[in-house]
């Protein structure tokens, strides 16, 4: 099975961190952008995906047998069949679980694609965010209530909540390396489910400045 990663240095290294031995990568190729990769790719993996129309019809465009994308804002209605998507916001993919959502008919060949990165899927309902990045996101946008009420600092949430769940980041620190645009994108589609996910307004405030 022939696939392509399009990634940058960074999620190279998570999706990589639990591959071991030179073997297991035989026949992944990795690219910068979906102008490097091949038509008729078996599989593209696109990690630095953002959801615009654009870069579907591009991807879609390779022919590819499977194309599996980073969309916790995007969901299946919106992408063609071949698609499968999952979260890959940095932190995510440091873990052996993937999260993912597609149709019946792909899952066998997604968790095998994964199964090349020593990695296992769990496959959540096709909703935005999936589960762990609607539990991060909020945690987060409550850190930032929490600072609004001048409760504790930066440091010593982050640091709590590092001893106290085993989390590998604060909500601050992730908060920086994810992207607070990132957040307030999920936060505001989720808050027209329910009222609590609305962003905190300093959240807001940062993101402005």
């Amino acid at each position: 099975m022939q696939i392509t990663v399009i990634t940058n240095p960074a999620l190279k290294q998570e999706l990589l961190q639990q591959v071991t031995g030179e073997q297991a990568l035989t026949g992944v190729q990795f690219a910068a952008s979906v102008s490097e990769v091949q038509p008729h790719a078996a599989v593209v993996i696109d990690l630095l995906f953002t959801g615009s129309e654009e870069e579907i019809k591009r991807l879609h465009a390779l022919q590819a047998g499977l194309v599996i994308v980073h969309a916790p804002l995007v969901t299946l209605p919106q992408l063609p069949g071949n698609f499968a998507r999952i979260n890959s916001w940095p932190g995510f993919l440091q873990r052996n679980l993937v999260e993912a959502a597609t149709t019946a008919p792909l899952r066998i060949q997604v968790e095998q694609v994964f199964q090349r990165f020593n990695k296992k899927v769990s496959f959540t309902a096709d909703v935005v965010g999936f589960i762990s990045a609607r539990v991060v996101a909020t945690i987060i946008n409550e850190a930032y209530l929490s600072l609004a009420e001048e409760l504790s600092t930066k440091e010593a949430i982050d640091t709590a909540m590092k001893m106290g769940t085993n989390y590998p980041y604060g909500p601050f620190e992730w908060a920086g390396k994810i992207g607070k645009e990132e957040l307030a994108g999920l936060l505001k589609l989720l808050a027209r489910e329910k009222s609590r996910y609305t962003v905190a307004p300093l959240l807001v405030q940062e993101i402005n400045e």
